[in-house]
């Protein structure tokens, strides 16, 4: 059997939980199918770190239930999970080599040392570290520190792998090069990952699914493309993504800012207004428009052209967008 061999579906059911008065989770339901990527999305204090610690069993819930693979875990202690667990500190053992910190849970369960050395070997080999087993952590880079604790979280064949903002004391572009290094992983290995952050363009870019919570409650759940393209509601769509919200014919739309078109590039648009110029920035890939509206600011992501280029602040241009492209938050 490899470390390949993994992932078993999750059941959150109606879970509830409480500190004194304030509600940290608020009748929580979600269901993660095995081998899938889910990501729990939301500011501090939505609850997502909660939620996360109550399926690792390091919170208890006031009630509902938490399902893996079909068996309520709520009595099985943390150790008898079989969940692995990623942090955010890494949380390696610093007089420990590389292979000793891997090793370790395999050793907690007194397994024989050939498939502790086996296992070990495939973890490292894994997460591309095989050359630096001997080495202690604090000889390793950040970004190495983190593909240990992947290593050490894995080689145990986990149920489930628990992530807890994992990349975030890491610096912008080695975070970026880990969460490419966790999708090959995720596709090499079929794990089941619950993972927890606050940085929406990480969960657009890592998740199968997204749950996106606010104040103890899942607000929408579903695929990157479902909560960008097609948000729930207002909250849903400024949260995720920037967005653009304009009152048009008596009702509340929302368009995103590369959705709309400035200038004579409106020609082609199903629905035309004007707006005042606030600010044109060069971006590399094109120019972000600032504009206002009725009082109310927006934003274009657009092409670079000479046109674009010689928008002066306080010009009045069309903008314009197509209507399938409105999200209509008029409920919200």
């Amino acid at each position: 059997m490899s470390i390949a061999a993994l992932g078993k579906a999750v059941s959150v059911r109606s879970l509830g939980k409480s500190y004194g008065t304030a509600r940290a989770l608020d009748g929580v339901s979600l269901e993660i199918a095995a081998g899938e990527f889910c990501t729990l999305l939301g500011a501090s204090g939505s609850g997502k770190t909660t939620l996360l610690k109550s399926i690792a069993g390091f919170e208890t819930y006031d009630a509902g239930q938490i399902l893996v693979g079909g068996a309520d875990i709520g009595p099985v202690p943390v150790s008898k999970r079989n969940i692995g667990m990623v942090f955010q500190n890494y949380a390696l053992f610093p007089h420990m080599s590389v292979r000793r910190n891997v090793a370790f849970g395999l050793e907690m369960r007194q397994m024989p040392k050939r498939d502790i050395d086996d296992r070990v070997s495939e973890a490292l080999s894994l997460v591309d570290l095989t050359a630096y087993g001997e080495r202690l952590p604090r000889q390793l880079s950040g970004g190495q520190q983190q593909r240990v604790a992947l290593a050490r979280a894995l080689v145990i064949r986990p149920d489930i792998l628990l992530m807890d903002e994992p990349l975030g004391a890491l610096d912008k572009n080695l975070r970026q090069a880990i969460q490419i290094e966790l999708k090959r992983l995720h596709a090499a290995v079929g794990a089941t990952v619950v993972y927890v952050t606050h940085d929406q363009e990480e969960a657009l870019f890592l998740s199968d699914r997204i749950a996106l919570m606010d104040k103890g409650r899942i607000v929408q759940a579903g695929t990157p493309r479902e909560l960008y393209d097609r948000p729930a509601n207002r909250f849903v769509a400024g949260f995720l993504g920037e967005c653009n919200f304009i009152a048009v014919d008596g009702r509340q739309i929302a368009v995103r800012p590369e959705k709309v078109c400035v200038g004579s590039r409106t020609d082609s648009c199903d629905q035309r207004l004007e707006a005042r110029v606030g600010s044109v920035n060069f971006i590399g890939r094109g120019f972000r428009v600032m504009l206002e509206r009725d009082g109310i600011e927006l934003a274009a992501l657009v092409d670079a052209s000479d046109e674009i280029a010689a928008l002066r602040p306080g010009a009045t241009v069309p903008l314009g967008f197509m209507r399938g492209d409105v999200m209509d938050i008029a409920s919200a």
